[in-house]
């Protein structure tokens, strides 16, 4: 798939490249982000040389995982999402804010909008959230972009070689108002 540019009245959400790479490793350099996200540590030039130039555009090219840069319109990165596709019809969301772009709700709007997207675009049912049990910042967003907290999952996080419970949330199209690709039957008590 070609990658996609998204835009809301405040934020662009376009794939990352070459030209990027300073931008994300500076952000990367934030003790919160390499300790809540599964972002090397410590976080190295090769390690953003990598993700820009490899990651981020083999995902698109093979359908496999949408990353999008989340930038303020006049440029500057706000923050990094992804949605990986992890079964048919079913893709988990992955986020992280620039320190100086935290509680602007960008990485909610850009969460929103990159789901609508996919929903749409891409055919996907389900948009899952997973987070470290103990990543506030994260459920936050979840909970502010309208994800379902399901519970608590035990052991289902590797995060740097540690096993680690993780919170699991997810975001049907229903929920925004659009329709599924495939009928839902709910359980019924």
């Amino acid at each position: 798939m070609e990658p996609v540019t998204l835009t809301t009245d405040r934020l662009i959400l376009r794939t990352v490249g070459t030209h990027d790479t300073q931008a994300v490793y500076d952000a990367a350099q934030d003790p919160e982000i390499q300790r809540w996200t599964t972002v090397p540590s410590p976080y190295l030039p090769e390690h953003a040389s990598g993700f820009t130039e490899e990651l981020v555009p083999d995902g698109w090219a093979q359908g496999s995982m949408f990353t999008f840069g989340v930038f303020l319109t006049g440029g500057d990165l706000a923050g990094m999402l992804g949605l990986t596709m992890r079964s048919l019809g079913v893709a988990e969301v992955g986020f992280w804010a620039a320190k100086e772009h935290r509680g602007h709700g960008y990485v909610t709007e850009a969460t929103l909008t990159a789901c609508r997207w996919i929903f749409t675009a891409v055919g996907v049912d389900r948009v899952e959230w997973r987070a470290e049990v103990g990543n506030r910042a994260s459920r936050a967003v979840a909970e502010r972009a309208g994800f379902t907290i399901e519970g608590t999952l035990r052991s289902a996080l590797n995060n740097k070689g540690v096993r680690r419970d993780c919170w699991v949330g997810s975001l049907l199209p229903s929920d925004l108002g659009l329709p599924s690709t495939a009928p839902y039957l709910p359980a019924r008590g």
